[in-house]
């Protein structure tokens, strides 16, 4: 766009002109850092309410298990401990910007900020150098992990293309359960139109139990719906 003389004017001595923003791919403005937070919403001034699914779990679900299970003392009833998410990104090591991408859509999906992962080691064969960013990951705990596992159930499970249930076979033999995902469209926070690049995230289940029986029970208490299942259990909010 060429500027006319009367911004000529206006425009103080020795000040570079304006320029306009890169456009990117088929002529869109260029994406900047940050467009998919949220700035506000409606009900930001009210009390925060307790996580729907934690009710469901303290009012539901230990009394559950522990009758199938057959413990007695509370302190043996399985809960979740932790909820980790974790990208790699080899392709950061050409492109770094792209890794600023990943956190900022890892950040609209945990509603937390994810820490940047860096290479342990040199690696000449991939052009990997130690200490260079390669990946991000985020641990939810407490409230927000709850908040996670009740969107990641009802919300993002279902829209897994050709989704034919949870595998029971990602257990690791200590009560943790972990499951790939191809596409971080499954998610619904994330909007299709600011997307880039397709990845997916490896996500760890941690609990408080050392047994995977007792983890299984446990998670489809919460409402897993693992294969082989006809129907699984709904959380009624």
């Amino acid at each position: 766009m060429a500027t006319t003389k009367d911004e000529k004017a206006a425009a103080p001595k020795g000040a570079a002109p304006k320029k306009e923003g890169k456009a990117g791919k088929g002529g869109k403005p260029a994406r900047q850092a940050g467009s998919m937070l949220p700035t506000s919403h409606a009900g930001k001034d009210l009390p925060v309410p307790a996580p729907r699914l934690k009710t469901h779990y303290t009012s539901t679900v230990r009394s559950r298990l522990a009758k199938q299970l057959g413990l007695t003392n509370p302190h043996q009833i399985p809960n979740m401990e932790k909820v980790v998410l974790n990208v790699g990104l080899g392709e950061a090591i050409k492109q770094p910007k792209l890794l600023d991408v990943i956190v900022e859509e890892l950040a609209v999906i945990t509603g937390q900020r994810p820490v940047r992962k860096k290479a342990k080691k040199s690696i000449a064969n991939f052009g990997l150098r130690e200490g260079q960013e390669i990946g991000a990951a985020v641990t939810l705990r407490g409230a927000r992990m709850w908040e996670f596992l009740d969107r990641f159930v009802t919300s993002a499970v279902p829209r897994i293309r050709d989704f034919r249930g949870l595998g029971t076979r990602s257990f690791d033999g200590r009560g943790n359960y972990s499951v790939g995902i191809k596409e971080q469209m499954i998610f619904p926070e994330i909007n299709y139109d600011m997307v880039d690049t397709i990845h997916g995230m490896d996500i760890t289940f941690v609990t408080t139990t050392t047994r995977d029986d007792h983890a299984l029970a446990l998670l489809r208490e919460l409402g897993f719906p693992f294969r082989g299942e006809e129907k699984p259990i709904i959380v009624q909010g």
